[in-house]
């Protein structure tokens, strides 16, 4: 089976450029939640904690 894969990716013209694009696509989006988990409001932070926690009166009904 891994032969069938490599052979068929080896045919393909400039395929080492994807693995190197999806390494950045990771990277960045994973720099920009790593930011923004930092960056927020410690208000924010414990009223989105707590939203699991709450009834709702919807719901009891």
């Amino acid at each position: 089976m891994l032969k069938f894969i490599k052979h068929h990716l080896d045919t393909i013209s400039d395929v080492d450029i994807y693995p190197i694009i999806s390494l950045l696509i990771f990277f960045s989006f994973f720099t920009m939640i790593t930011v923004r988990a930092f960056t927020r409001k410690k208000e924010y932070i414990n009223k989105i904690s707590a939203l699991p926690l709450e009834e709702d009166s919807d719901n009891n009904q």
